[in-house]
């Protein structure tokens, strides 16, 4: 059944160019979408390089796509969690066994370094894991009572059919935290990845399907959320959305649903780091140029504003230059770069408008110059730029970048960098650079942010630890990832059982 599914899921080569077309999965065949018309994914290093071309679907397909999950719902349902964990752990096993062609895939299409990109593939199939484990102790309670001739308990039960819909920037490892607890527990989904970087969802939807997940379990359709949005997120069978990507993307979801249905929205950040006076200068200045700058800012917990100590400004801002115009920028297939290329040819414009923004709001210390020249024509390059001299009300400490900016902001005492730091209309992640142990424990009480970070990057997160952001940085109902990730995807039913 499994070497089937494999035959079925190849993708067909169009001879006449020599590109990868790959369909959509629904109800467990592998087609083209109504429109016949597909679009092409390019490679964002050099945009002559098409990684693959993937169906501009139709409402009309996202509907079949629905109703195939909303078919496969209860056969799912009363399937038991055992045989639900053992098709996520076989996933898991061709992720693995699949992890280098697939890392170059992901490379390919959104610019991440090579082993960036194997650690995500890699990441990817540890999720699978860890809910192919924890979906099987996921249970009700008992709760004591007067009567004893009465049992009363609660139930988990899965909600139904719900839809995922994921970004660009981790294309394999978002989708999977999100897949993974919706399947194990006993929900169908309809899974849209980012029409930029579709072919890192397509993996690992194929790697389920070969797993053997029953037909219609799981939908993949690609499009324009313009197209195919609404059809897969406003029907009343969706009991779900779970959504990473903008706020005003997330905010446009939340109020065009129906009052039923569940949102989980993970959106935008303005991820501040706090570097005291007693801090480990390089070691604020890895951090920074970690946090901000290793994906090339394409993070929604990347570093963007870094609030420095007065006292420490000058030396810090000194060193972080210094590390910034070593940095080695190209291809991420490329051994020895520390940044790759933006993913898009609208994220460059965007970032670009931004840094011309900043130039005239600070002082622009190092970078800002979109690349040209050997090894960076076609590719969508830009030097990564450091802003002095900015205050709270400028632009580019204020809206969300999603690039290589980095803000530099001079406080006066632990007091104004709270204050600073706390500022925003986001709370995803946030950061301090200190030695002080009081100073650690105030920060991690007083900061407004869903994820605390104490002499570490802003970004990153553990798979088995919750997941999420305060303000508008989240929907603040339900965390991903970890064992609450599965809360999400159940719905409790309150059982009173006399003799």
């Amino acid at each position: 059944m499994r070497d089937t599914a494999m035959r079925d899921a190849r993708a067909f080569v169009v001879s006449a160019t020599d590109v990868e077309e790959f369909r959509n999965l629904i109800n467990g065949e592998w087609m083209q979408s109504s429109s016949k018309q597909p679009f092409d994914n390019a490679n964002p290093a050099d945009s002559t390089d098409i990684v693959g071309r993937f169906q501009a679907s139709t409402a009309a397909d996202a509907g079949l796509a629905v109703d195939a999950a909303s078919a496969a719902f209860e056969a799912w349902k009363k399937t038991s969690v055992s045989k639900r964990a053992a098709i996520l752990n076989r996933a898991a096993d061709h992720l693995e066994a699949h992890a280098d062609r697939i890392a170059r895939e992901v490379t390919r299409e959104m610019g991440k370094a090579l082993n960036l990109a194997r650690d995500e593939v890699l990441r990817s199939a540890q999720t699978l894991r860890f809910y192919a484990v924890e979906g099987q102790s996921l249970t009700g309670e008992v709760f004591p009572n007067d009567d004893a001739d009465m049992t009363v308990y609660t139930l988990r039960e899965p909600l139904g059919v719900v839809s995922i819909i994921t970004p660009w920037n981790f294309p394999i490892s978002i989708p999977a935290r999100k897949i993974a607890p919706a399947l194990i527990t006993g929900n169908t989904v309809v899974f849209k990845p980012s029409s930029d970087a579709p072919l890192s969802g397509y993996r690992l939807a194929e790697a389920l399907a070969v797993a053997g997940l029953p037909k219609g379990v799981l939908n993949f359709i690609t499009g324009k959320a313009g197209e195919i949005g609404a059809a897969i997120t406003e029907p009343p069978v969706i009991r779900a959305i779970s959504f990473t990507g903008s706020t005003a993307a997330g905010e446009h979801i939340c109020r065009s649903v129906r009052f039923t249905t569940r949102t989980q929205m993970e959106l935008g950040g303005k991820n501040p780091l706090i570097v005291m006076d007693d801090a480990d200068l390089d070691q604020a200045v890895d951090l920074t140029v970690k946090g901000g700058l290793s994906l090339a800012g394409q993070a929604c917990t990347g570093t963007s504003r870094v609030l420095v100590m007065k006292q420490v400004r000058a030396e810090f801002t000194a060193k972080l230059v210094a590390k910034v115009k070593a940095l080695k920028i190209g291809s991420g297939l490329a051994a020895g770069m520390d940044m790759g290329p933006l993913a898009t040819a609208k994220q460059l414009e965007t970032v670009l408008r931004y840094i011309a923004i900043g130039r005239r709001e600070a002082t622009l210390l190092c970078g800002g110059e979109r690349l040209t020249g050997a090894g960076y024509d076609g590719g969508y390059y830009v030097s990564p730029a450091i802003f002095t001299d900015v205050t709270q009300q400028m632009t580019i400490a204020r809206e969300e970048i999603f690039g290589p900016v980095i803000a530099i902001i001079e406080v006066d005492s632990y007091a104004d960098a709270i204050a600073k730091a706390n500022d925003t209309e986001y709370g995803l992640s946030a950061a301090i650079v200190t030695r002080n142990p009081r100073v650690m424990q105030d920060f991690a009480n007083d900061i407004q942010s869903g994820t605390v970070k104490i002499n570490r990057t802003t970004t990153g997160n553990l798979i088995n630890a919750p997941f999420g952001g305060l303000k508008r940085s989240s929907t603040s109902t339900f965390r991903e990832s970890g064992r609450t990730g599965l809360e999400f995807y159940t719905q409790i039913k309150t059982v009173y059982r006399g003799t």
